[in-house]
């Protein structure tokens, strides 16, 4: 089950970044806000995907499970917390690179999947939701 789920959440976690990248990256391009909140709203456009995709399809919840919203909400501000921070910290350490923008993407995504996966698992669509529900 748990490499089910792995697969399935690999796959709407690249969906996801997608997304976040693309809000990101045209928000820092249109000069509309600064990096920083760009990235928050990236991530933010994401996480709307990530929340529905990931109930239906990577935990099988076809119905909504009291409490998965507030503790999903919960998860992705403590993940979007880590995402903004990690990403400024490695701007500030590669800033003389000139991919420093997409390395520190990359990374600042890779932490926030782990934490993500493992808080959606764990706490929010957790296997005793279901069984509460029947």
């Amino acid at each position: 089950m748990i490499k089910r789920e792995l697969a399935v959440f690999l796959v709407v976690g690249s969906l996801t970044v997608l997304i976040d990248f693309l809000t990101y990256r045209s928000l820092v391009w249109t000069g509309w806000m600064n990096i920083d909140l760009a990235k928050a709203i990236g991530f933010l456009t994401g996480t709307l995907f990530a929340y529905f995709a990931n109930r239906v399809w990577t935990f099988g919840h076809q119905e909504h499970a009291p409490g998965s919203v507030w503790r999903f909400v919960l998860l992705y501000a403590i993940t979007l917390s880590a995402n903004v921070l990690v990403n400024a910290g490695c701007l500030a350490l590669l800033s003389p690179l000139s991919i420093a923008v997409q390395v520190a993407f990359l990374i600042a995504t890779g932490v926030s999947a782990v934490l993500n996966f493992q808080g959606m698992k764990l706490f929010v669509f957790k296997a005793s939701v279901l069984m509460e529900k029947s």
